[in-house]
């Protein structure tokens, strides 16, 4: 049996570069390695008011961009998470075996809801269980995850623990998380001490998957870089460290070989390679989202299995927690 690996994205705005060379392509080869489960976080995404219209299309389109960045239905379990209702099931137990100390202590509570005024939306406050059960319902060992997302993996752990020494140790799995070694945090083109983000006011600062060449190139080419002007990895230079590390999560080559191909050049030759190199890897997978956008039918049918699957092994860990909890079965 393969260790269980599950991640998501959020569809709440177009993917980003940053969501390609941070998730999608590193799942691509996972895929292969690992029992994967990928899908989109759609009943995440409304803890923030969203449009109908723009929720179900940016929902299609990650699916379609997953499919495009070389996820294999055949591979792994592909589906959207509302389709699978023990997600929102074994939430609400877990939301009575959390804690609200706990959950007001998580970093990006803090962070959202001090954007929020006094109209601090609950789901705010308690989506990091809704993201627990999203692990803990497949006894996910593995979650690929950034630097910021660990603190949801060490609750994600709290809370399972603290079931299974009441309930039984058998019941829910130990999840651990996976950071990949490079190419998990790529930061804003105009911001370089951010991480580049889809909901950037700033659009110049994020490359979308769905941006044309031109557009590419110019944002490329208007990236921060720093002073000085030569091309070497240090801390003091940000933006030019951005540029190399997009280079090499595109690429495959080490950061050090890079940056020895730049003896003696200029920012403006790394802004234009690293341009070019983001458009060689954007457009095919732009050009595939919009073939697989133009068949519904098509992306329907590979969701409804990959729901199928996920809830016939979702409802295997929520009858198992429902019988220790001594719940009547159904």
């Amino acid at each position: 049996m393969k260790p269980v690996m599950l991640s998501a994205v959020q569809p709440t705005n177009k993917l980003t570069l940053g969501t390609y060379l941070g998730a999608l392509k590193n799942w691509a080869k996972l895929q292969h390695q690992y029992d994967c489960l990928f899908f989109a976080v759609d009943l995440h995404a409304i803890t923030a008011r969203q449009d109908p219209k723009v929720l179900r299309e940016n929902t299609y389109r990650a699916i379609a961009t997953y499919l495009a960045s070389g996820i294999d239905p055949d591979h792994c379990t592909l589906f959207v998470q509302s389709h699978v209702p023990q997600h929102a099931q074994l939430s609400w137990i877990l939301t009575c075996y959390s804690y609200m100390g706990e959950l007001s202590r998580m970093t990006q509570f803090k962070d959202k809801s001090s954007k929020q005024g006094q109209n601090i939306p609950t789901g705010l406050f308690t989506y990091p269980v809704l993201m627990a059960s999203d692990i803990l319902l497949y006894r996910t060992k593995l979650v690929p995850v950034g630097e910021d997302q660990k603190q949801h993996i060490e609750l994600t752990r709290d809370i399972a623990g603290r079931f299974n020494n009441l309930y039984g140790e058998d019941i829910f799995t130990m999840p651990e998380p996976y950071i990949a070694p490079i190419g998990a945090r790529i930061m804003s083109l105009q911001n370089p001490a951010s991480k580049m983000s889809k909901s950037d006011p700033d659009l110049n600062g994020t490359l979308f998957l769905d941006d044309s060449d031109d557009l590419i190139l110019k944002k490329v080419k208007r990236a921060v870089t720093d002073s000085g002007s030569e091309i070497v990895l240090a801390d003091d230079k940000p933006g030019v460290k951005n540029l190399l590390t997009i280079q090499s999560a595109i690429t495959g080559k080490s950061i050090q070989d890079i940056v020895a191909t730049y003896v003696g050049k200029q920012y403006g030759h790394l802004k234009v390679d690293t341009a070019e190199i983001c458009v060689q890897a954007i457009k095919p997978i732009r050009e595939e989202t919009e073939r697989l956008m133009g068949d519904l039918t098509h992306l329907n049918g590979i969701l409804k299995r990959g729901a199928e699957s996920a809830r016939e092994r979702a409802q295997k860990t929520v009858a198992l927690v429902e019988e220790r909890l001594g719940f009547i079965p159904g």
